[in-house]
């Protein structure tokens, strides 16, 4: 039941951070603080029920999950607010969540060998995260014009939108630069990390439009939020367990 009491407790925070990251493209601070503070009643009541075994274990997955997620954070896998996400993760469950529901024992594909609910669902994120380039194809599959066919990678990673709308819309990035030659011809070239727009870059794209030096739609990348990929990582590990390592074993055999 306590299980069951903390997953529900979890899923408010997770789902506020998912908003406010879409929004605003950061996760406050004051989230994870106000989560792990009204949080530690849970931590205390299983303290006080598991007695020194559950502390060990609350101290091992704290340290092993924040030294991993530091140096993942450092290399810049993701941002801070994912990070502190997790560690606070990791802090109410140290031990993978077990519970009946319905008379079905979660999670559903059983508890993995390593029981470090954290990095299940960091795992989980990233299985998640490689599923998002084919959404993108469907979404373009869905508004497909001949246009795409001459950047037919471009269908994974973004889509096409007017430069008229560029101005009403935030967190994109271009998936090409526009730079003029000497001749006055422009010149696309891929940006690897997807360009930012600025206060410049939207009128110039829109007076190339008008000159007909490129087309009325450009092909953009929204850059989706890693914290959407942890909250949906978080309800699969919850609900049915280790993905990759169900995977795994399953094309193995064992």
């Amino acid at each position: 039941m306590i299980e069951i009491l903390k997953i529900l407790f979890t899923m408010p925070f997770l789902l506020y951070a998912c908003y406010t990251d879409l929004k605003e493209r950061r996760v406050s601070n004051r989230l994870w603080k106000y989560m792990l503070a009204s949080g530690s009643v849970f931590v205390i009541y299983d303290v006080y029920t598991g007695g020194i075994p559950y502390l060990k274990s609350l101290i091992f997955s704290g340290v092993i999950v924040f030294v991993s997620i530091y140096i993942l954070f450092q290399l810049g896998a993701f941002g801070g607010g994912d990070a502190k996400g997790l560690i606070v993760l990791s802090i109410l469950f140290p031990l993978y969540p077990v519970f009946l529901f319905s008379g079905e024992l979660y999670p559903l594909l059983g508890l993995p060998p390593v029981g470090l609910f954290a990095f299940t669902v960091l795992e989980n994120a990233l299985l998640v995260t490689t599923l998002v380039p084919l959404g993108m194809f469907c979404y373009n599959a869905l508004h497909f014009s001949p246009d795409m066919l001459k950047k037919p990678l471009y269908m994974f990673i973004g889509y096409r939108t007017e430069v008229s709308s560029l101005k009403r819309k935030e967190h994109l990035a271009l998936l090409e630069k526009f730079e003029l030659d000497e001749n006055g011809v422009v010149i696309r070239k891929f940006a690897r990390t997807g360009l930012d727009f600025d206060a410049n870059l939207k009128p110039e794209l829109g007076e190339y439009v008008k000159k007909g030096l490129i087309e009325k739609e450009v092909w953009v990348t929204p850059g989706l939020p890693f914290m959407l990929s942890i909250t949906a990582g978080f309800i699969t590990a919850v609900v049915f367990g280790d993905l990759i390592f169900y995977a795994v074993f399953s094309f193995l055999g064992v």
